[in-house]
């Protein structure tokens, strides 16, 4: 097996106030055969046709591992460190540096990457095949899309293009208000099936709340399809608490994620409550408030002290919030840098901070207002 060590580097921290933050190593053997885990800095390193090992090699290489996690827990406890967290097998962590292994379980039982790229108005055709492909290659492994998007194919295309296996990527659509209805949303479903160029779509929202006089038969088209296996995981989109009780009186599946525009402007607080009492995974879309506010003065400020981007700091904010968050970028180095979040880490004092500066700021659509209940 490949012994692969992920750590932080003592020498890349940022002044000496950041020692006495929780430091986390991670240490973990791959097994034979499989490449281990891609994070954006190992692009192009694969391991091929990895050797069985020897029982000697095997012994030497347990031995190493215990003498280099004696090593690092003796420097963390010199350095003052608050904690040192090696995992074991079988461990889920959302803060490790492995964009890959950052996920959060959903209440169907499946997980979802607490990072994925948006592709809305990713220009169908070249824009958003590149895009995702760029995002596939960084090291993504979450793709949000829907029908009124029209980049289905697209999206579709790059996941196979890509050459990662189709298990390791989750991919979300959405269920346009225009196809509501039983007959209507049963061939929409079947049509983003085969537009997506797959068996199943791990998640499938409704779009919105729409009509109250289709609402309730439509979510049971999304139900029937998640018990068939063709929906893995079934929730909806810009939601409000009133919109979710009323679907909860005629649903047999609860929604597994509730997506909605959230960022520290707009924070849905009673909301974000209700979704997190129910085990409704909130999800942010437009988690940079569509750029407006990244050069907010404080956003800006704490950026800098955290020696991060401010769109590093918003995306970072929503995680560690527990939510999952969907920034949207075209541009590999910006795609790259939204999903370099993983070894960042903002203060409790800097997060109260980003908590108030909720202002009810809406960059688009208001539907959880203005939707019928």
């Amino acid at each position: 097996r490949l012994l692969m060590i992920r750590h932080y580097n003592l020498f890349s921290l940022r002044g000496a106030g950041h020692c006495g933050r929780v430091f986390r190593k991670v240490f973990c053997a791959t097994p034979e055969g499989q490449a281990p885990p891609r994070h954006p800095r190992w692009m192009g390193v694969e391991p091929q046709n990895t050797p069985q090992p020897s029982s000697a090699s095997t012994g030497l290489l347990e031995a190493a591992y215990q003498r280099i996690t004696a090593a690092w827990v003796s420097s963390a406890q010199q350095l003052g460190c608050m904690d040192v967290h090696v995992l074991g097998e079988g461990d889920v962590d959302t803060e490790v540096l492995d964009p890959a292994h950052a996920v959060l379980k959903l209440n169907s039982g499946h997980t979802i990457p607490v990072v994925g790229l948006g592709v809305y108005l990713c220009e169908p055709g070249a824009q958003a095949y590149e895009a995702v492909l760029s995002a596939l290659r960084l090291g993504y492994r979450h793709i949000d899309t829907a029908q009124v998007y029209g980049n289905e194919s697209d999206v579709g295309r790059a996941v196979r293009d890509s050459g990662i296996p189709r298990k390791d990527i989750f991919v979300t659509s959405k269920l346009s208000i225009r196809n509501w209805g039983k007959s209507r949303a049963q061939a929409a479903i079947d049509e983003s099936l085969k537009k997506l160029g797959l068996d199943y779509i791990d998640l499938f929202l409704l779009h919105a709340p729409g009509s109250l006089d289709t609402r309730a038969e439509t979510w049971a088209v999304l139900e029937s399809y998640h018990r068939q296996g063709k929906l893995r995981s079934i929730g909806v989109s810009n939601f409000g608490v009133v919109h979710l009780e009323k679907l909860a009186q005629t649903a047999q599946v609860t929604p597994a994620v509730n997506q909605i525009e959230l960022h520290p402007f707009l924070q849905w607080p009673r909301l974000v409550q209700y979704c997190q009492s129910k085990d409704i995974i909130v999800e942010a879309y437009s988690p940079l408030a569509k750029g407006q506010k990244l050069d907010d003065p404080t956003v800006k400020q704490l950026a800098q002290k955290l020696n991060v981007t401010p769109a590093q700091l918003l995306i970072r904010w929503g995680i560690q919030k527990g939510f999952v968050s969907l920034p949207k970028s075209t541009v590999p180095a910006r795609q790259e840098v939204n999903l370099n979040v993983f070894s960042i880490t903002i203060p409790d004092d800097d997060m109260a901070t980003l908590d108030g500066l909720e202002a009810d700021f809406v960059t688009g659509w208001d539907p959880i207002r203005d939707a019928p209940v």
